[in-house]
């Protein structure tokens, strides 16, 4: 299942970022600490890379994410120019607290009253932005909702004196190339539930977790996964939590809400669903994939045009 979620105000919002970023400092992309780049929007790359700023790489969730998985994130992050590395939580204000001397670390010219420091917080719908701003300026400001796209249009706060901060709404990219990224965004509720089958992101969240915490599963769920496949563990579920349809069938939808909304909340224990190591295996079959289907394209495109050469050599 290919996933794509771009609504209209999300092509508007790109538009006011680009604007923005030429007035601004330093920037804050929020990420999923469970996805970290999964999460992470290239326009914002691309964005902050051509005006040359600098960026702090939240890492929020860390809470639900798995903490070997999150080290490994921040170093690889850390390793790349212009670019640092934060895991926290917006639920440890002592966390919330260190973002403003991070920011002012990245940008030291800024944060004087001639040359207020001007700080851009960016991200996919649904990892926290808004509770993070909250958060920072100790007062809601942002709407908060546990539905993906919340925030609809950019707002500028000062968070004090000599601190300007631009909260941008969530916004994914046109086209989401890799088909697992869009599952494992779908799986985190990044995207609007009206773009997924949730029965096949289950599907998919459910065949991720027994390659990887398949204990986590037994766990939670009592059931033996040995030899399962994800739609095993989602029968599985549906079996020992006696889901069932009218007519005794088992209730597989429910069992895969159940699935989805135990890894969001945490209930499954602390789960990362990529690596900084499975992300570059990820991205090596991706370009083998699209190889391979150039290589087709054009072996057809050269069997047409030999066909057409034929048909007017006969005439």
């Amino acid at each position: 299942m290919s996933i794509q979620w771009f609504p209209g105000h999300m092509a508007a919002a790109r538009k006011q970022a680009a604007e923005q970023m030429e007035n601004t400092d330093v920037v804050i992309e929020v990420l999923d600490a469970r996805l970290p780049q999964a999460s992470s929007n290239p326009m914002v790359e691309e964005l902050r890379k051509f005006r040359q700023r600098p960026c702090l790489k939240v890492l929020n969730k860390t809470d639900l994410a798995d903490p070997a998985a999150t080290a490994a994130w921040a170093a690889w992050y850390d390793a790349q120019e212009g670019v640092t590395a934060y895991p926290m939580t917006t639920k440890k204000p002592s966390d919330v607290a260190k973002i403003p001397d991070l920011c002012k670390t990245l940008a030291p010219h800024r944060g004087v009253p001639t040359k207020p420091l001007r700080i851009m917080i960016m991200g996919i719908p649904n990892v926290g932005k808004s509770t993070l701003m909250n958060a920072l300026l100790k007062k809601r400001v942002a709407k908060v909702g546990d539905e993906p796209a919340v925030t609809k249009s950019q707002q500028k706060l000062y968070l004090d004196k000599f601190t300007v901060l631009v909260d941008t709404p969530g916004m994914l990219w046109p086209k989401i190339d890799m088909e697992s990224d869009g599952l494992m965004l779908a799986a985190s509720h990044a995207i609007g539930t009206n773009a997924v089958i949730e029965g096949e992101v289950a599907e998919y969240l459910g065949g991720l977790l027994l390659q990887r915490y398949p204990q986590l599963l037994t766990a939670r769920y009592g059931i033996k996964t040995e030899g399962l496949d994800g739609f095993g563990v989602i029968e599985g579920v549906a079996q020992r939590r006696a889901f069932r349809v009218r007519g005794g069938d088992y209730d597989y939808e429910k069992a895969a809400h159940v699935l989805l909304q135990d890894y969001r909340q945490g209930a499954l224990g602390r789960i990362s669903l990529e690596t900084p190591q499975t992300r570059a295996e990820a991205l090596e079959r991706h370009r083998i994939e699209m190889e391979e289907k150039a290589r087709i394209a054009a072996e057809k495109a050269a069997r047409k045009a030999e066909e057409a050469a034929r048909g007017k050599r006969g005439t």
